[in-house]
């Protein structure tokens, strides 16, 4: 599943960051962020209407994401 995709306050562990081609400098920055395999996740809230930003939190830090960047995180689902 994609971090864009998690449902509203749902936890969820990172599996990856996928380039979008080589030297992908947005990948690269969200690795140094902290988006790396087997953190965990969590969606705190999203802009109206489900639009940008979102706000993600990884541990005591939170970022806010544009959609097309919370796509390129691949993340499995905590039940």
């Amino acid at each position: 599943m994609r971090l864009s995709d998690l449902p509203k306050g749902a936890y969820a562990v990172v599996e990856r960051v996928e380039d979008a081609h080589a030297d992908d400098l947005i990948a690269q920055r969200l690795r140094d962020l902290g988006f790396v395999a087997g953190e965990q996740v969590r969606l705190v809230a999203c802009g109206p209407v489900g639009a940008d930003p979102l706000l993600i939190q990884i541990g005591s830090t939170r970022f806010a994401l544009r959609r097309a960047e919370a796509a390129r995180v691949t993340v499995q689902e905590v039940a």
